[in-house]
């Protein structure tokens, strides 16, 4: 609707979605297309800010479109001719290597499957498992984080890492509708998302069935992806397994390096033939538990024998990546701004890696950042008349400052010299506004 509407017009329009009666067929139908479904559902759509899909529609456009198009809208869906628009293709990279393809929903199905999941959430989430966390209301990757902590604790020495080949690509469409059926029975329900995951994907303005999958990256694919794996959850538990869930990424716990081999043999026979999914055998291995890692984050022992959190290697690798481009020395910012990209980037980092019981493997980061910091300095300052006169400035004698100014060693020496660490000390940084990942992990762990 356009500002220059006029307030007599907007009444003449139809209703919009908030006011929309609704139908008295199908008690699960009805409550979904109930007003305050609906409105938590745009809520929920427009506090992620999620991209665009297909038709170029963007988060803020899609109230104002709802007003003047959901009586279409509604009318589509009470006669079952609403057709979802395919999906946008999307590669990212994974963390451990390798690309992972998203799927970016118009916002409208976007809005549409976020209504369904808030019905069908009330339905399914109560019976999944205590051992899943991924996805799931009030739950969290730092809660399944520390109860595989405490299943180590308990004795389970040895992990089982399984590992489901391209899990949102391969599940099979019937098996997955078998397993909402089991709880839903409004037909107009289980059609609309099988429709949602056959829509299809656009690959290069290229329309693609999909046969199987649920598009990643949509608000229904964690909760489908959870009912699909809840039989599995319910199989680990008859058996007796401690294990940790968190969407198709799958931690059991076990004594002894050969119930791990058993227990991995036996879960990948039940993944591919109870739910018909491919486990990617030389991914999934068995590992002692102070080797593994899980949702960025790895384990080990204290000398009490307590078992404590830390920062997997992985992910500290991947952090250094991240602040290499924040310090290249040809990114021609200045290092306030610099230094406020940075602080930002820690500070996020540290709200999901402060759960870390020490700050051994982030205090070494620290040093590694000033470095890069210090670097940046020196590649800036080129000349030798500007290097000395900067020295001096930082309380380093003259003839000191000019003997380093002509050094012939590259920024990277000069940045670890005892010369450089004087004139620019950790104080320096500090005084810039300069957050350091140390600093940052004790603010959280004060609070």
């Amino acid at each position: 609707m356009s500002p220059q509407t006029t307030m007599q017009e907007r009444k003449e329009q139809p209703a919009s979605f908030e006011d929309q009666s609704q139908s008295d067929d199908g008690l699960l139908w009805a409550a979904m297309l109930s007003k305050e479904n609906l409105s938590r559902a745009l809520k929920r759509v427009e506090a992620k800010k999620a991209a665009p899909g297909i038709d170029g529609m963007t988060t803020a456009e899609l109230r104002p479109w709802l007003h003047d198009h959901w009586t279409e809208v509604a009318k589509s869906l009470e006669d079952g001719t609403y057709r979802p628009s395919p999906v946008r293709r999307v590669t990212i990279p994974k963390p451990g290597g390798g690309e992972r393809d998203l799927g970016v929903p118009t916002m409208l199905d976007k809005f549409i499957q976020q209504a369904i999941v808030g019905v069908l959430n009330p339905i399914f989430d109560p019976e999944f498992s205590e051992s899943s966390f991924g996805y799931r209301p009030k739950r969290s990757a730092h809660q399944a984080v520390k109860a595989a902590r405490e299943h180590i604790a308990q004795g389970n020495h040895w992990v089982v890492d399984v590992d489901l080949e391209k899990f949102f690509d391969r599940v099979q469409h019937d098996v997955l509708m078998a397993r909402v059926a089991r709880k839903v029975d409004d037909k107009r329900i289980l059609k609309l998302i099988r429709r949602f995951i056959t829509s299809g994907v656009m690959v290069n303005g290229v329309k693609q069935a999909t046969e199987e999958g649920t598009p990643q990256g949509s608000p229904l694919s964690p909760l489908l992806s959870n009912i699909m794996l809840d039989d599995m959850d319910r199989e680990l538990e008859r058996r007796g397994h401690s294990f940790v869930r968190y969407a198709d990424d799958a931690r059991i716990f076990v004594s002894s390096e050969r119930a791990a081999k058993r227990v991995l043999d036996g879960v990948t026979d039940f993944i591919e033939k109870r739910l018909k999914l491919k486990v990617n055998r030389e991914k999934s291995k068995v590992a002692r538990a102070s080797e593994m890692t899980l949702l960025g984050f790895g384990f080990y022992f204290w000398r009490s024998g307590t078992v404590r959190i830390k920062v997997a290697p992985g992910s500290i690798a991947r952090l250094k990546v991240r602040l290499r481009g924040l310090t290249a020395r040809n990114w021609g910012v200045s290092m306030q701004h610099r230094i406020g990209r940075i602080s930002t980037f820690i500070r996020s980092w540290m709200a999901y890696f402060h759960i870390a019981d020490d700050a051994v493997a982030i205090s070494g980061v620290d040093k590694w950042l000033r470095r890069r910091l210090r670097q940046v300095y020196w590649k800036q300052w080129k000349r030798i008349r500007t290097k000395m006169q900067k020295l001096i400035s930082h309380g380093i004698g003259r003839e000191k400052a000019y003997m380093w100014a002509c050094s012939q060693k590259g920024p990277w020496r000069v940045a670890g010299s005892h010369v450089l660490q004087i004139a620019l000390p950790n104080s320096h940084w500090q005084s810039l506004g300069l957050v350091g990942l140390e600093q940052a992990w004790k603010r959280y762990k004060r609070t």
